[in-house]
């Protein structure tokens, strides 16, 4: 049994610099796992762990992704083998584009029983990714996971909604996207660290991969939010009045 999962390498948001004008300089910014895929990993892991399985890490991210320290970051965590699309036509990919080329690492890896995703990423959290890369396939989709194991040619899984939880049986193969309940991601002890630098890695780019990024969305910009005015209250609790004043203040602005 083949499981592969699916994770995107993004800017370290601490490192990305916000400029006057509200546009982002990701220049000096780290890349780092998103965080919802570590996530993600973790619950493919216990699966192939459980399973016997193989665990094969896919990526397309943009070309910075290709650093030996964020390498073992991904192969530390459980994955056998990572199979890397380092490409800066994919910094900001829409989902389509992506899903494209995570269908041609998994059809380059053959036969493939089930696919793990994250919630989204962790710069764009476009939330589409999971859904484009099984129409691509052909397969099933199930999403917003909370709980998954594997039971007889099928993924049974659970998702916790506000009034009741479902559970699907999904016939594989199949994708399915995890919210990050579903598992704790794990910390790489020096072990599985230097041993994830044995672990076979294959990187290209997306033209050697035979990927279209002809994207499918335009996006006309991306910015930091407008900040919020201050009011520029200033209470002091020795003054008789305030603290009430403060806590009158304070609900009236997180009051919808």
């Amino acid at each position: 049994m083949n499981i592969a999962v699916a994770v995107k390498v993004v800017p370290d948001d601490q490192d990305i610099v916000v400029a006057s004008d509200r546009t982002l300089d990701y220049s000096k910014a780290h890349q780092i796992v998103s965080e919802y895929d570590l996530n993600a990993i973790e619950a493919a892991t216990l699966l192939a762990e459980a399973t016997g399985a193989t665990l094969y890490a896919i990526s397309a991210s943009n070309a910075k992704a290709d650093d030996l320290k964020v390498k073992k970051s991904i192969l530390s965590r459980g994955p056998a083998e990572l199979r890397l699309i380092a490409d800066d036509a994919f910094q900001f990919a829409d989902a389509r584009t992506t899903a494209r080329a995570l269908a041609k690492l998994v059809e380059g890896i053959g036969d493939v029983d089930l696919i793990v995703c994250g919630d989204g990423s962790a710069d764009m959290y476009a939330g589409q990714v999971d859904v484009q890369l099984a129409a691509e396939l052909g397969l099933p989709v199930i999403n917003a996971v909370t709980s998954l194991k594997l039971e007889d040619g099928a993924v049974v899984v659970e998702r916790t909604l506000p009034d009741v939880v479902e559970e699907i049986e999904v016939p594989l193969p199949a994708v399915v996207a995890v919210t990050p309940e579903c598992a704790f991601p794990r910390i790489a002890g020096m072990r599985e660290i230097l041993a994830a630098g044995k672990k076979p890695t294959t990187v290209t780019s997306a033209a050697d991969a035979g990927v279209d990024t002809t994207p499918a969305v335009e996006i006309a910009s991306i910015t930091a939010p407008e900040l919020a005015e201050r009011k520029r209250q200033v209470f002091d609790m020795k003054n008789d009045g305030d603290f009430d004043a403060f806590a009158a203040a304070v609900a009236a602005a997180v009051r919808p």
